[in-house]
């Protein structure tokens, strides 16, 4: 019987949340649909308890009495909730840390802000590291490397005849790091391959915008299914380059750093 649920949104199932949920049976997941870092069940991936999902809309006009029953239903045995220092629930979120120690007969425990090398371990900060291309940094906070996932969609053909084969993906909702180039590894079925990914516009030649990855060191051809790419550093700006010797040369170097990124 589940007896202790942790509550929250956990986008990013970050180092911070990993403390919340190490520390019960299960794990109380509130879906706005606006997860970015871990979208919908992405987060399970990096929680090993059982997980339940309370989407939003379905929840958002409970006040928190009736939110705090709904849980009680929902999990009979209930005696502990674990929750982080900024946690509000009910209607308007007028529920906070104080109501919920009010109204729950069990006990309640609230886990303090987090610190890592003095940064504050927060899906949000993660979120701004991310976004100014700082990836060691939000990796740190991750306690993993940032993954992204997509379907393979046609690109412009030029890559594998005038440059570097690439794979080009959809990233659907996906938080997208700063536009340049990154050392990654990519996901194949199931099997890792060191690569250096590009995102941004295209300036060099149709100025569209592409994420796209190269496999280092091996000829793949042929792959239509959704693959994964795990970003552990930033190489460089995105620039326009006047032909495609220059842009593949400068290519052929990026690769050579992700080498030794990798």
């Amino acid at each position: 019987m589940i007896t202790s649920i942790a509550i929250g949104a956990f986008d990013g199932v970050h180092l911070a949340h990993k403390v919340l949920i190490d520390s019960v049976d299960a794990v109380a997941i509130i879906e706005r649909n606006s997860g970015v870092l871990t979208p919908g069940y992405i987060r399970t991936r990096y929680i090993d308890k059982p997980s339940c999902f309370y989407h939003f809309d379905k929840i958002r006009e409970l006040s928190a009495e009736a939110f705090l029953s709904r849980l009680k239903e929902d999990f009979p045995g209930l005696a502990k909730i674990v929750v982080g220092y900024d946690f509000h629930f009910g209607k308007d979120k007028k529920g906070d840390v104080k109501l919920l120690e009010k109204l729950f007969d069990g006990e309640v425990i609230v886990v303090d802000p987090i610190k890592s090398d003095g940064i504050a371990v927060h899906s949000r900060v993660i979120k701004d590291l991310i976004k100014n291309s700082e990836i060691k940094k939000a990796n740190i906070l991750l306690g993993r490397s940032y993954q992204i996932c997509g379907d393979v969609i046609r690109g412009q053909g030029i890559g594998g005849k005038e440059l570097v084969p690439t794979l080009n993906i959809d990233p659907k909702e996906y938080l997208l790091p700063k536009d340049g180039i990154y050392a990654t590894n990519t996901k194949l079925g199931d099997i890792w391959y060191k690569s250096v990914s590009f995102i941004g516009h295209r300036v060099s030649t149709d100025g569209k915008f592409a994420v796209e990855t190269h496999i280092i060191d091996n000829d793949i051809h042929n792959v239509n299914d959704s693959i994964e790419i795990s970003f552990e550093d930033f190489i460089r700006e995105n620039r326009k380059f006047d032909d495609f010797g220059e842009l593949k040369r400068q290519i052929e170097d990026d690769i050579l750093k992700a080498k030794e990124i990798i």
